[in-house]
């Protein structure tokens, strides 16, 4: 795949096949990726905890929010849960301030993914007391994001804002998951 194929097959993906394993060595290529992102004044401040274990992944499953827009909908069934994850988390020791390096990171992640066959969802609305409790994170590392990683087993289709301006995904009757995005001609200002 070339980065345009990469990019584009790089969706928020809800939905995976959990009977697929992702082992622990490909969430290690995987941070391997992110290691290689660019890091405001090179601090390097990011952490990644890794789980492949189906057992500690239920565990951290019901600390997650799944789909803000999708009211009704409250996550992936089971057999449809994510088969990995990679919590991203802040060393305080290195510094009190990720900047963006955790978007450029996790960019990395899901591209590499992709790459790989598997898909992603970035995820910020996450019960963080309690999934440091179950971590058993030290209390100098902040949890930031989590990467749930899978097959995906959905169809998430890109489709432009209509004329009402609506930018909220949602899916239709046969669960397809549209997403849309705003033109290139709004975008780019003149």
């Amino acid at each position: 795949m070339d980065l345009n194929d990469l990019v584009r097959n790089n969706r928020s993906y809800r939905r995976f096949d959990e009977r697929h394993a992702i082992g622990r060595d490909t969430l290690v290529d995987l941070v391997g990726l992110a290691r290689y992102a660019a890091s405001g004044r090179n601090a390097q401040p990011l952490k990644y905890f890794l789980s492949c274990d189906p057992v500690l992944n239920g565990q951290i499953f019901p600390t997650l929010a799944w789909a803000g827009y999708l009211k009704e909908w409250p996550g992936p069934k089971e057999g449809e849960r994510p088969s990995a994850y990679i919590v991203v988390l802040l060393d305080r020791t290195i510094s009190d301030n990720f900047l963006c390096d955790d978007g450029i990171a996790m960019q990395n992640i899901l591209l590499g993914a992709v790459e790989k066959g598997l898909g992603g969802c970035i995820i910020r609305s996450i019960n963080k007391p309690r999934l440091t409790t179950i971590l058993q994170l030290p209390v100098h590392l902040d949890i930031i994001d989590v990467v749930a990683l899978g097959k995906p087993v959905e169809n998430v289709v890109i489709t432009d804002v209509g004329e009402d301006g609506d930018i909220k995904y949602y899916r239709d009757e046969n669960g397809v998951h549209f997403v849309p995005k705003r033109s290139l001609d709004e975008l780019i200002i003149k």
